[in-house]
Protein backbone atom coordinates (compact mmCIF):
# COMPACT_ATOMS: atom_id res chain seq x y z
CA UNK A 1 0.00 0.00 0.00
CA UNK A 2 2.81 2.41 0.83
CA UNK A 3 4.49 1.60 -2.45
CA UNK A 4 1.27 2.37 -4.33
CA UNK A 5 0.84 5.63 -2.44
CA UNK A 6 4.43 6.45 -3.21
CA UNK A 7 3.84 5.96 -6.93
CA UNK A 8 0.69 8.05 -6.76
CA UNK A 9 2.61 10.79 -4.98
CA UNK A 10 5.25 10.77 -7.72
CA UNK A 11 2.57 11.03 -10.41
CA UNK A 12 0.82 13.88 -8.60
CA UNK A 13 4.12 15.71 -8.12
CA UNK A 14 4.97 15.18 -11.82
CA UNK A 15 1.59 16.57 -12.83
CA UNK A 16 1.87 19.75 -10.74
CA UNK A 17 5.55 20.38 -11.53
CA UNK A 18 5.55 19.60 -15.27
CA UNK A 19 2.23 18.85 -16.98
CA UNK A 20 0.05 21.43 -15.21
CA UNK A 21 2.30 24.38 -16.19
CA UNK A 22 2.37 23.09 -19.78
CA UNK A 23 -1.43 22.88 -19.88
CA UNK A 24 -1.77 26.42 -18.52
CA UNK A 25 0.78 27.92 -20.93
CA UNK A 26 -0.64 27.82 -24.48
CA UNK A 27 2.58 27.84 -26.45
CA UNK A 28 4.05 24.97 -24.46
CA UNK A 29 0.75 23.09 -24.71
CA UNK A 30 0.68 23.45 -28.52
CA UNK A 31 4.25 22.21 -28.82
CA UNK A 32 3.57 19.31 -26.44
CA UNK A 33 0.50 18.23 -28.42
CA UNK A 34 2.38 18.39 -31.74
CA UNK A 35 5.37 16.42 -30.45
CA UNK A 36 3.12 13.90 -28.73
CA UNK A 37 1.27 13.39 -32.01
CA UNK A 38 4.49 12.68 -33.90
CA UNK A 39 5.77 10.37 -31.14
CA UNK A 40 2.47 8.49 -31.31
CA UNK A 41 2.82 8.30 -35.09
CA UNK A 42 6.36 6.94 -34.81
CA UNK A 43 5.59 4.34 -32.15
CA UNK A 44 2.07 3.15 -32.91
CA UNK A 45 1.63 4.30 -36.51
CA UNK A 46 3.82 1.67 -38.24
CA UNK A 47 1.95 -1.06 -36.36
CA UNK A 48 -1.44 0.26 -37.47
CA UNK A 49 -0.71 1.58 -40.97
CA UNK A 50 0.61 -1.13 -43.34
CA UNK A 51 3.43 -0.21 -45.71
CA UNK A 52 3.18 -1.32 -49.33
CA UNK A 53 6.20 -0.31 -51.42
CA UNK A 54 5.18 -2.28 -54.49
CA UNK A 55 5.14 -0.01 -57.53
CA UNK A 56 1.95 0.53 -59.50
CA UNK A 57 2.54 3.07 -62.24
CA UNK A 58 -1.16 3.23 -63.04
CA UNK A 59 -1.49 5.08 -59.69
CA UNK A 60 1.46 7.40 -60.36
CA UNK A 61 1.20 10.92 -58.84
CA UNK A 62 -2.42 10.62 -57.76
CA UNK A 63 -3.80 13.61 -55.80
CA UNK A 64 -4.97 13.23 -52.17
CA UNK A 65 -8.10 11.12 -51.86
CA UNK A 66 -9.88 8.92 -49.35
CA UNK A 67 -7.81 5.96 -50.53
CA UNK A 68 -4.54 7.92 -50.53
CA UNK A 69 -4.82 10.81 -47.98
CA UNK A 70 -1.58 12.44 -49.18
CA UNK A 71 -1.58 11.17 -52.73
CA UNK A 72 0.95 8.82 -54.35
CA UNK A 73 4.58 9.11 -55.42
CA UNK A 74 6.33 8.50 -58.75
CA UNK A 75 5.85 4.74 -58.37
CA UNK A 76 2.19 4.87 -57.39
CA UNK A 77 2.98 4.16 -53.73
CA UNK A 78 0.98 5.75 -50.93
CA UNK A 79 2.73 8.83 -49.51
CA UNK A 80 0.86 8.71 -46.19
CA UNK A 81 2.18 5.21 -45.50
CA UNK A 82 5.74 6.39 -46.17
CA UNK A 83 5.30 9.43 -43.92
CA UNK A 84 4.06 7.28 -41.03
CA UNK A 85 6.81 4.67 -41.33
CA UNK A 86 9.48 7.28 -41.98
CA UNK A 87 8.58 9.17 -38.80
CA UNK A 88 10.13 6.37 -36.72
CA UNK A 89 13.52 6.78 -38.39
CA UNK A 90 13.39 10.58 -38.20
CA UNK A 91 12.54 10.67 -34.49
CA UNK A 92 14.88 7.80 -33.61
CA UNK A 93 17.89 9.52 -35.16
CA UNK A 94 16.96 12.89 -33.63
CA UNK A 95 16.33 11.46 -30.14
CA UNK A 96 19.54 9.39 -30.18
CA UNK A 97 21.60 12.37 -31.35
CA UNK A 98 20.09 14.57 -28.63
CA UNK A 99 20.74 11.94 -25.94
CA UNK A 100 24.34 11.46 -27.06
CA UNK A 101 24.93 15.22 -27.16
CA UNK A 102 23.26 15.82 -23.78
CA UNK A 103 25.39 13.09 -22.18
CA UNK A 104 28.61 14.57 -23.55
CA UNK A 105 27.64 18.15 -22.68
CA UNK A 106 26.53 17.36 -19.12
CA UNK A 107 29.63 15.26 -18.42
CA UNK A 108 32.11 17.81 -19.76
CA UNK A 109 30.25 20.82 -18.36
CA UNK A 110 30.00 19.44 -14.83
CA UNK A 111 33.57 18.12 -14.75
CA UNK A 112 34.93 21.39 -16.09
CA UNK A 113 32.99 23.57 -13.67
CA UNK A 114 33.33 21.36 -10.62
CA UNK A 115 36.97 20.30 -10.82
CA UNK A 116 38.47 23.50 -12.22
CA UNK A 117 42.23 23.88 -12.67
CA UNK A 118 43.99 22.00 -15.46
CA UNK A 119 40.91 19.82 -16.11
CA UNK A 120 38.81 22.93 -16.68
CA UNK A 121 41.45 24.43 -18.99
CA UNK A 122 41.68 21.28 -21.13
CA UNK A 123 37.92 20.72 -21.39
CA UNK A 124 37.24 24.40 -22.08
CA UNK A 125 39.85 24.40 -24.83
CA UNK A 126 38.30 21.26 -26.35
CA UNK A 127 34.86 22.88 -26.21
CA UNK A 128 36.14 26.03 -27.92
CA UNK A 129 37.62 23.93 -30.74
CA UNK A 130 34.28 22.26 -31.45
CA UNK A 131 32.50 25.62 -31.27
CA UNK A 132 34.76 27.18 -33.91
CA UNK A 133 34.61 24.33 -36.45
CA UNK A 134 31.72 24.67 -38.96
CA UNK A 135 29.56 21.70 -38.09
CA UNK A 136 27.43 20.95 -41.14
CA UNK A 137 30.26 20.59 -43.73
CA UNK A 138 32.22 18.38 -41.34
CA UNK A 139 29.17 16.21 -40.64
CA UNK A 140 28.63 15.79 -44.38
CA UNK A 141 32.28 14.80 -44.91
CA UNK A 142 32.30 12.27 -42.05
CA UNK A 143 28.98 10.75 -43.10
CA UNK A 144 30.24 10.37 -46.68
CA UNK A 145 33.66 8.96 -45.76
CA UNK A 146 32.42 6.36 -43.26
CA UNK A 147 29.36 5.36 -45.34
CA UNK A 148 26.92 5.58 -42.43
CA UNK A 149 24.02 3.15 -42.83
CA UNK A 150 22.45 2.76 -39.38
CA UNK A 151 20.70 5.32 -37.14
CA UNK A 152 23.03 4.80 -34.16
CA UNK A 153 26.24 5.76 -35.95
CA UNK A 154 24.47 8.52 -37.87
CA UNK A 155 23.14 9.96 -34.61
CA UNK A 156 26.65 9.78 -33.11
CA UNK A 157 28.06 11.85 -35.98
CA UNK A 158 25.35 14.47 -35.47
CA UNK A 159 25.92 14.53 -31.69
CA UNK A 160 29.65 15.16 -31.99
CA UNK A 161 28.92 18.69 -33.24
CA UNK A 162 25.94 19.50 -31.02
CA UNK A 163 27.26 19.34 -27.44
CA UNK A 164 29.77 22.19 -27.21
CA UNK A 165 27.42 25.14 -26.69
CA UNK A 166 25.45 23.35 -23.98
CA UNK A 167 28.65 22.23 -22.25
CA UNK A 168 29.77 25.85 -21.89
CA UNK A 169 26.39 26.85 -20.47
CA UNK A 170 26.38 23.98 -17.97
CA UNK A 171 29.92 24.86 -16.90
CA UNK A 172 28.74 28.40 -16.16
CA UNK A 173 25.76 27.07 -14.19
CA UNK A 174 28.01 24.76 -12.16
CA UNK A 175 30.44 27.58 -11.41
CA UNK A 176 27.51 29.60 -10.09
CA UNK A 177 26.10 26.70 -8.05
CA UNK A 178 29.51 26.01 -6.48
CA UNK A 179 29.18 29.26 -4.56
CA UNK A 180 25.80 28.34 -3.05
CA UNK A 181 25.44 27.50 0.63
CA UNK A 182 23.98 24.01 0.10
CA UNK A 183 27.03 22.94 -1.94
CA UNK A 184 29.37 24.22 0.77
CA UNK A 185 27.28 22.42 3.39
CA UNK A 186 27.50 19.15 1.42
CA UNK A 187 31.29 19.48 1.23
CA UNK A 188 31.61 20.23 4.95
CA UNK A 189 29.50 17.16 5.73
CA UNK A 190 31.80 15.08 3.54
CA UNK A 191 29.02 13.79 1.31
CA UNK A 192 31.36 13.25 -1.63
CA UNK A 193 31.50 14.33 -5.26
CA UNK A 194 28.88 11.83 -6.48
CA UNK A 195 26.33 13.15 -3.97
CA UNK A 196 27.07 16.75 -4.94
CA UNK A 197 26.72 15.96 -8.65
CA UNK A 198 23.64 13.71 -8.62
CA UNK A 199 21.73 15.09 -5.62
CA UNK A 200 22.64 18.77 -5.59
CA UNK A 201 23.79 19.95 -9.04
CA UNK A 202 21.80 17.83 -11.52
CA UNK A 203 18.36 18.50 -9.95
CA UNK A 204 19.03 22.24 -10.19
CA UNK A 205 19.98 22.18 -13.86
CA UNK A 206 17.53 19.46 -14.97
CA UNK A 207 14.91 21.89 -16.39
CA UNK A 208 17.66 23.54 -18.43
CA UNK A 209 18.80 20.11 -19.68
CA UNK A 210 15.25 19.13 -20.68
CA UNK A 211 14.79 22.37 -22.63
CA UNK A 212 18.07 21.85 -24.46
CA UNK A 213 17.22 18.21 -25.15
CA UNK A 214 14.11 19.33 -27.03
CA UNK A 215 16.09 22.03 -28.85
CA UNK A 216 18.72 19.48 -29.85
CA UNK A 217 16.05 17.19 -31.26
CA UNK A 218 15.01 20.03 -33.56
CA UNK A 219 18.63 20.66 -34.58
CA UNK A 220 19.22 16.96 -35.21
CA UNK A 221 16.13 16.77 -37.42
CA UNK A 222 17.38 19.70 -39.49
CA UNK A 223 20.88 18.26 -39.83
CA UNK A 224 19.81 14.68 -40.60
CA UNK A 225 17.19 15.71 -43.16
CA UNK A 226 19.65 18.14 -44.74
CA UNK A 227 22.36 15.51 -45.14
CA UNK A 228 19.92 12.97 -46.54
CA UNK A 229 18.35 15.58 -48.81
CA UNK A 230 21.78 16.04 -50.39
CA UNK A 231 21.94 12.28 -51.01
CA UNK A 232 25.07 11.77 -48.89
CA UNK A 233 23.70 9.09 -46.56
CA UNK A 234 21.83 6.14 -48.06
CA UNK A 235 18.82 5.32 -45.90
CA UNK A 236 15.30 3.92 -46.11
CA UNK A 237 13.13 5.31 -48.86
CA UNK A 238 10.52 6.27 -46.24
CA UNK A 239 12.80 8.67 -44.39
CA UNK A 240 11.52 12.20 -44.94
CA UNK A 241 14.92 13.47 -46.06
CA UNK A 242 15.21 10.69 -48.63
CA UNK A 243 11.65 11.39 -49.78
CA UNK A 244 12.58 15.03 -50.37
CA UNK A 245 15.75 13.98 -52.21
CA UNK A 246 13.79 11.63 -54.44
CA UNK A 247 11.07 14.21 -55.09
CA UNK A 248 13.45 17.07 -55.84
CA UNK A 249 16.41 15.46 -57.59
CA UNK A 250 15.62 11.95 -58.78
CA UNK A 251 12.12 12.18 -60.19
CA UNK A 252 11.52 15.90 -60.53
CA UNK A 253 8.24 16.06 -58.65
CA UNK A 254 8.77 19.80 -58.28
CA UNK A 255 8.68 20.15 -62.07
CA UNK A 256 5.71 17.82 -62.46
CA UNK A 257 2.60 19.62 -61.15
CA UNK A 258 0.86 16.33 -60.35
CA UNK A 259 3.76 15.25 -58.11
CA UNK A 260 3.95 18.32 -55.90
CA UNK A 261 2.33 16.42 -53.01
CA UNK A 262 5.29 14.03 -52.93
CA UNK A 263 7.55 16.96 -52.05
CA UNK A 264 5.11 18.91 -49.88
CA UNK A 265 4.11 16.04 -47.56
CA UNK A 266 7.53 15.41 -45.93
CA UNK A 267 8.35 19.12 -46.04
CA UNK A 268 5.16 19.98 -44.13
CA UNK A 269 5.85 17.27 -41.53
CA UNK A 270 9.40 18.52 -41.00
CA UNK A 271 8.25 22.12 -40.54
CA UNK A 272 5.41 21.10 -38.20
CA UNK A 273 7.66 18.85 -36.12
CA UNK A 274 10.30 21.55 -35.75
CA UNK A 275 7.64 24.12 -34.89
CA UNK A 276 6.36 21.82 -32.16
CA UNK A 277 9.86 21.39 -30.73
CA UNK A 278 10.54 25.14 -30.79
CA UNK A 279 7.19 25.95 -29.18
CA UNK A 280 7.63 23.41 -26.39
CA UNK A 281 11.23 24.45 -25.71
CA UNK A 282 10.38 28.17 -25.57
CA UNK A 283 7.29 27.45 -23.50
CA UNK A 284 9.25 25.40 -20.98
CA UNK A 285 11.87 28.13 -20.81
CA UNK A 286 9.24 30.67 -19.85
CA UNK A 287 7.69 28.22 -17.37
CA UNK A 288 10.87 27.28 -15.53
CA UNK A 289 12.83 30.53 -15.90
CA UNK A 290 11.69 32.89 -13.12
CA UNK A 291 12.77 35.94 -15.14
CA UNK A 292 10.53 34.91 -18.07
CA UNK A 293 7.62 33.36 -16.16
CA UNK A 294 4.31 34.71 -17.45
CA UNK A 295 1.66 32.19 -16.40
CA UNK A 296 -0.13 32.08 -13.05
Amino acid sequence: MQGELGHEGVLVNLYYSFFRPIIKYRRAAIGFVILSGFVLMATVGPEVVPLNLKTDFSQRYKPPSFQHPLGTDYGGRDIFQQIVHGSRDVLTIAALAAMYAITIAVTIGILSGLLGGIVDAILTGLTDIFLTIPSFPVMMAIAAVFEVRDPFSFAAILAIWMWAGLARSIRAEVLSLKQKEFIEAARILGLGTSHIVFREILPNIMPYIVINFITMIRSAITASVGIMFLGIVPFKITHWGVMLYMAMFQYGAVYVPEGIYYALAPLFCIVLLEYGAISLAHGLDEIFNPRLKTYE
